[in-house]
């Protein structure tokens, strides 16, 4: 009987090299692209205006923190990332508590109506924000929610709602229904089933869902822009977009805002990477 070996063709192995050489290549390659444009920025972060001017893509001839220790003051940043923190976090309180109990609703059917919830989430993610602009302006003003970053987060958390309720539901769906009915048959009412059962199983759905919305609300724009009006409530995004002047523009202060803006979300996606990558693919849609 011949070995699997002796039954491989000639070259088969050297065409799984090539053809994995080029696409790592090409990988690569895409990588350097995706790459080169936040390496200019960070780059220039370190020049002049001037020398920014000259030439955009010569090497700094010193790495000095001014640019940023200036930037930083003038922009406001921490004032600015104080209130990114708070808008933040209650966004993606509200946007787990939420997308968490109504996933969990409608892949179990405990409402009638879960069919027509589940086409009306679905269609919510066709409709454009600036639909709701309006009548949600109009809501914060009569409740005198303007300039309240909290009250905004919530806004963002919700309108950021339905890919995260169908990711959840995803992963109810692949929890087994013995274990709940274990835990029923305990003595645990559907609060602590879904608490102490459920979402530890679920939790890299659970981090997913952080990650998505805590990303949409830290570079959010539409809405903190009309709903927070004051300075004082500015997030990191508003202030570093205030650094493009009217009459006037500093590329070096611009570089150094923008590398500043860039930092936290690089060191949190480094540090979940691996919990978002598998959340995401384990939450596949599911019908």
């Amino acid at each position: 009987m011949k070995s699997n070996t002796s039954l491989m063709r000639p070259g088969r192995g050297r065409k799984r090299t090539a053809a994995f050489f080029i696409a790592v290549s090409v990988l690569v390659i895409l990588a350097l692209i995706s790459l080169f444009p936040l390496a200019l920025v960070v780059i220039n972060s370190f020049k002049s205006h001037t020398q920014i001017m000259l030439n955009p893509f010569s090497w700094p001839t010193s790495f000095s923190f001014e640019n940023y220790t200036y930037t930083w003051k003038i922009g406001k940043f921490g004032e600015g990332f104080v209130n990114s923190i708070k808008l933040t976090s209650s966004a993606i309180i509200t946007g787990v508590l939420c997308s968490s109990t109504m996933g969990y609703v409608l892949a179990t059917r405990r409402v009638k109506t879960w069919r027509p919830l589940t086409l009306y989430f679905l269609l919510a993610t066709t409709v454009p924000l600036q639909m709701f602009m309006l009548p949600l302006y109009s809501s914060f003003v009569d409740l005198h929610l303007m300039g309240n970053v909290y009250a905004v987060g919530i806004a963002i958390a919700a309108w950021n709602l339905p890919m995260p309720i169908f990711l959840m539901r995803t992963y109810f769906l692949k929890v087994p229904y013995e274990l709940e009915e274990a835990a029923r048959i305990d003595g645990a009412n559907t609060f602590h089933v879904l608490t102490r059962v459920i979402m530890p199983i679920v939790s890299p759905g659970i981090i997913t869902v952080a990650c998505i919305i805590g990303l949409f609300s830290w570079n959010e724009y539409l809405l903190t822009t009309t709903l927070l009006q004051s300075e004082d409530n500015f997030t990191a995004t508003l202030k570093f977009l205030n650094l493009n002047g009217t009459f006037s523009r500093d590329f070096s202060v611009i570089m150094a805002g923008a590398v500043i803006m860039i930092i936290p979300m690089v060191v949190v996606f480094l540090l979940l990477q691996k919990r978002f990558i598998e959340g995401m693919a384990n939450g596949a849609v599911k019908g």
